[in-house]
């Protein structure tokens, strides 16, 4: 099943070790992919991210989505959750896939890993976690100062997350490190629209932003529970006075 994730109606315990250990040795062996399995995510990662891609799975939790990359031809995954338990549980449930590592490791401090050691950053829910916890902006700030650094220029830091580019951008830009953002809108699983007829877009059509890198006025959400996908390419170059540069489909 798909897990509940973080919410607009947070927790502050999200943001805790302690909240995620008790919660894994409750789930114990059930498996919870956040928002979107794999294959929903599939034609975005192979859009955008090379089989050969070395990966960063922040906050992997108990999910799937790892197992089934390795699956699909990716060969270099790691993994990390700020969960002792889960990553235990992982390591045990995983130690016949040498394409994958577990490691017990907040997000916030990933000083462990070289500066540009990994071509992508993979985000399902994690830094919606840490907005539900106390101190949601210094640990979003932590978290993604750390990311732009790990990643090697040109890499990418796919983001899925409910958060819209309102709430979103702007911890992204205060980074210092200057993205270039492509964005995506995919519906809830098992959406279907008000008619009972699911959606006639293409999930792969990226959705068109301002200048400033936000929705337009007129943009209307057809499931209004959509999760985003942020598809941010780390660029070599920071610019003075504008550090978020979005695609050229601006409107």
């Amino acid at each position: 099943m798909l897990g509940e994730g973080p919410s607009s109606q947070c927790s502050y315990t999200y943001g805790d070790s302690g909240y995620w250990d008790a919660r894994y040795l409750e789930e114990g062996l059930s498996s919870i992919d956040w928002y979107q399995r794999y294959s929903a995510l599939r034609p975005f990662l192979r859009e955008f991210l090379p089989l050969s891609s070395r990966v960063l799975m922040a906050g992997c939790g108990n999910a799937l989505m790892s197992e089934d990359m390795v699956k699909d031809g990716y060969v270099d995954i790691v993994n990390i959750d700020i969960s002792s338990v889960v990553i235990e549980i992982m390591r045990r449930k995983c130690a016949h896939i040498p394409q994958l590592e577990y490691m017990q490791m907040d997000v916030r401090d990933m000083s462990f890993f070289q500066d540009e050691s990994f071509h992508c950053v993979i985000d399902k829910g994690t830094l919606d976690s840490l907005m539900c916890g106390t101190n949601a902006p210094l640990s979003a700030f932590q978290m993604l100062e750390e990311v732009s650094r790990i990643l090697k220029p040109g890499g990418t830091y796919m983001l899925i997350t409910y958060g819209d580019p309102s709430v979103r951008v702007p911890h992204l830009n205060k980074t210092g490190c200057k993205w270039k953002i492509m964005l995506y809108v995919i519906p809830r699983p098992g959406y279907q629209a008000g008619d009972g007829s699911s959606s006639s877009k293409s999930i792969m059509e990226p959705v068109p932003l301002t200048d400033k890198g936000l929705l337009p006025t007129d943009f209307i959400l057809e499931d209004p529970d959509s999760h985003y996908i942020y598809i941010c390419k780390k660029m070599n170059e920071l610019l003075e006075d504008d550090r978020v540069v979005v695609d050229a489909n601006i409107v």
